[in-house]
């Protein structure tokens, strides 16, 4: 198993006690893994200190809510957020989940090389795929008429929705990334760019597993079926790193619920 990724940020701080840097602070909804899940795993992976605001105490909520209330029209620097999830670092303020990993990449160890320096555009190419086609349309299984009606008022929309995902949309997306896998770009299959842990691996880690919790039977009958050998064994292969393992194991890893993955059995359809 390849080392873990080194935290820059962990080396500059150790380095330097003259000037610590300022801390990393998430700022999402209390409960649920949702989108904010990725930018936790990047810190769990490297072992980057950081503050889960609003799960430390529910109590923070008002800072969370206070940021992406309308009537907030930010400062002399940081926009408004529109929703969460929020990094805050420091006076910075960022927002918008592949954002927020553009930003932190780099200062985590997770966008590819070093000398590489188009490593992270490719890395955010694979990050931005596996959320177009496997959280947002995942999602839009179970509300694909409006995100604010209940799943009850649009049960036969979402089933018409969740077969045409699971005959047709699932596959190309796992395709895709069997492809990227078995590119020269991946050098070796077992991580998607570079031979290397990029954020994008865990982005596609989450996803696929919110996937696989929503569609049990669907994807259990795809991963039988051997054609995506190697997107599953990344999936294995990024569970199975002492630092994700040691997460998942602890209560900082919230269950599926109500957010973007959520299980249905009627839309499961093999």
């Amino acid at each position: 198993m390849p080392p873990s990724p080194a935290s820059k940020r962990q080396k500059t701080t150790s380095s330097s006690s003259s000037s610590p840097e300022p801390p990393y602070e998430l700022l999402y909804w209390p409960g649920i893994p949702g989108r904010g899940e990725h930018i936790r795993l990047c810190f769990e992976a490297t072992r980057t200190p950081y503050t889960d605001v609003v799960n430390a105490s529910k109590s923070n909520m008002p800072q969370l809510t206070s940021l992406i209330s309308d009537t907030n029209i930010g400062d002399a620097t940081n926009p408004p957020p529109l929703a969460p999830p929020v990094l805050r670092h420091g006076k910075l303020l960022v927002s918008q989940t592949p954002n927020i990993l553009l930003y932190l990449a780099p200062q985590l160890g997770l966008a590819g090389p070093e000398d590489d320096g188009t490593a992270i555009y490719h890395v955010n190419q694979l990050a931005l795929t596996a959320l177009d086609g496997l959280s947002n349309e995942a999602h839009d299984t179970h509300h694909p008429v409006a995100t604010g009606a209940y799943y009850e008022e649009q049960k036969a929309e979402a089933k018409k929705k969740a077969e045409d995902y699971v005959a047709k949309r699932l596959p190309k997306f796992l395709g895709y990334f069997e492809r990227v896998l078995q590119s020269g770009a991946s050098k070796g299959g077992e991580y998607l760019y570079a031979g290397v842990l990029t954020y994008a691996d865990l982005v596609l880690w989450q996803c696929l597993d919110g996937v696989m919790f929503a569609f049990p039977k669907a994807l259990g009958k795809m991963r039988e079926g051997g054609e995506y050998g190697k997107v599953f064994g990344l999936h294995e292969r990024v569970k199975g790193r002492k630092e994700i393992e040691e997460y998942l194991g602890s209560e900082r890893r919230m269950k599926y619920s109500r957010g973007i993955y959520r299980h249905y059995p009627e839309l499961d359809a093999e």
